[in-house]
């Protein structure tokens, strides 16, 4: 399927909710649709209500859940052409971009931003495990260079700032691991309180068990 070459036609091509599910099905899941609750893959498709129902299971289900789109209130209508955005624009986009050009608010386009920008760096749009998936264990740590490899200037930089220790000057990087194979992994970017357990949010299933070092 081509895809649109501006934002005004990826605009235009994404307005439409059923193409968005198309789109969204096709990068979750590459053999087609499956249910989240057991796996089968064969299905009915009610399309009045944009929705999947298992053939093995009988549970209802949407292309939303179990990604990073399940819990927010912006359409895919608006989701799909800020991906289009960040992935087309060299120079990068901000909240700011999105939220004048999707006409959402600024809040709204960094929320979003902040979780297409995970779904990239992992390859996927869907969340870790969920009330009946296996245990997913988090933890972090520093990466960097030592200081006796860094440049002159940039160590005794540091070093005036209070040291290496404690992994200053390195950065922190959280890892996500569902028990059975499933790894995400997010940059921290800063050490303010409740980032780490908000990027869980982002990309934890509610309900998951979550084990921590």
């Amino acid at each position: 399927m081509e895809q649109p070459k501006t934002l005004q036609a990826a605009i235009k091509h994404y307005s439409d909710e059923q193409v968005c599910i198309d789109a969204v099905a096709r990068l979750r899941w590459i053999s087609g649709p499956e249910c989240p609750a057991c796996g089968h893959k064969e299905h009915y498709y009610l399309k009045t209500q944009k929705r999947w129902k298992c053939k093995e299971c009988y549970k209802q289900f949407t292309v939303k859940l179990g990604t990073i789109f399940e819990d927010s209130p912006v359409p895919l209508t608006k989701w799909l052409p800020a991906l289009w955005m960040l992935v087309n624009c060299r120079n990068g986009v901000s909240s700011y971009e999105i939220a004048r050009d999707l006409g959402v608010s600024q809040k709204a386009g960094w929320f979003m931003l902040q979780r297409l920008r995970l779904a990239l760096q992992n390859g996927s749009l869907t969340k870790l495990g969920g009330p009946d998936a296996p245990p997913v264990q988090v933890d972090e740590t520093f990466i960097g260079g030592k200081a006796r490899f860094m440049h002159k200037a940039k160590r005794e930089r540091l070093s005036s700032q209070g040291g290496m220790q404690g992994g200053h000057g390195k950065a922190v990087v959280m890892g996500l691991l569902e028990r059975g194979g499933k790894v995400r992994t997010a940059v921290i970017p800063h050490r303010k309180h409740n980032v780490p357990e908000k990027i869980v949010r982002q990309l934890v299933e509610p309900g998951a068990e979550v084990h921590t070092g």
